[in-house]
């Protein structure tokens, strides 16, 4: 059973920065793309940033380019998530998620909380 575990949320002023980790487990994990998404109060689920199994191609989503960075290590079958220069508008929920042999976005974690006051 594919179990994925995300860490690393908290309150933050403005400006700071947080790295999100996401644990998996009972899955070939570095073969696997993975994703963040995030969903604040009041919207809907968002892709903030992918990864593919290797590590070398990545993409992210228009507003957190130049200051979130995906990354992962696949010896420990952790992806990461590195927020900087963090704005009240990122206050969200963290999804990590993956595409464990299918092209959609199979697995996900239960979240974690990003608050970022102004």
């Amino acid at each position: 059973q594919v179990q994925l575990v995300e860490s690393g949320g908290g309150l933050v002023q403005a400006g700071g920065s947080l790295r999100l980790s996401c644990a998996a487990s009972g899955g070939s994990f570095s073969s696997t793309a993975m994703a963040w998404f995030r969903q604040a109060p009041g919207k809907e689920r968002e892709f903030v940033a992918r990864i593919d199994w290797s590590g070398g191609i990545t993409s992210y989503r228009d507003f957190v380019k130049g200051r979130f960075t995906i990354s992962r290590d696949n010896a420990k079958n952790t992806v990461y998530l590195q927020m900087n220069s963090l704005k009240p508008e990122d206050t969200a929920v963290y999804y990590c998620t993956a595409q464990y042999g299918s092209s959609l976005y199979n697995y996900w974690g239960q979240g974690t909380q990003v608050t970022v006051s102004s």
